[in-house]
């Protein structure tokens, strides 16, 4: 399970230097595409082609934007010995990431967003919006 939140920056050559624990967790090399709510979603390989997979399933007009959206801008990276990854300028511009990053853990794939944007998401999430849901969960 992916967990944790990291705070890291981007160095001149557009690196990160990405979590010890995580890169343990995603395995030698990773996918980095673009996510929701313009952040930056980090996959195993193993996930992305279960991701892929179930796109696949789906018919040909609804998987389109899909692939499009996921496929198009990814980008297969390998930690380099400091466990530096390099995110490319179209992802990073994606996800308006110039300096300052959050790197989160959520469950099954990392999001990779400029802090200020995480502080922004994060903040506006309700302890009353989080109990209904669980409660919904039956937690």
């Amino acid at each position: 399970m992916l967990i944790g939140e990291y705070s890291h920056t981007v160095d001149t050559k557009g690196r990160i230097n990405f979590p010890s624990k995580l890169r343990d967790d995603l395995g030698d090399s990773f996918i980095v595409t673009r996510g929701l709510d313009n952040c930056l979603y980090v996959y195993s390989m193993e996930e992305w082609l279960e991701l892929e997979k179930s796109i696949k399933q789906l018919p040909r007009a609804k998987r389109r934007d899909l692939e499009h959206f996921f496929f198009a801008g990814a980008s297969e990276v390998q930690p380099d010995k400091q466990g530096r990854i390099g995110i490319v300028p179209k992802l990073r511009e994606y996800a308006g990431i110039d300096k300052n990053v959050v790197v989160v853990g959520a469950s099954d794939h990392v999001e990779i967003w400029d802090s200020a944007a995480w502080e922004s998401v994060s903040s506006s999430i309700s302890a009353e919006a989080i109990a209904d849901t669980m409660d919904e969960l039956g937690f």
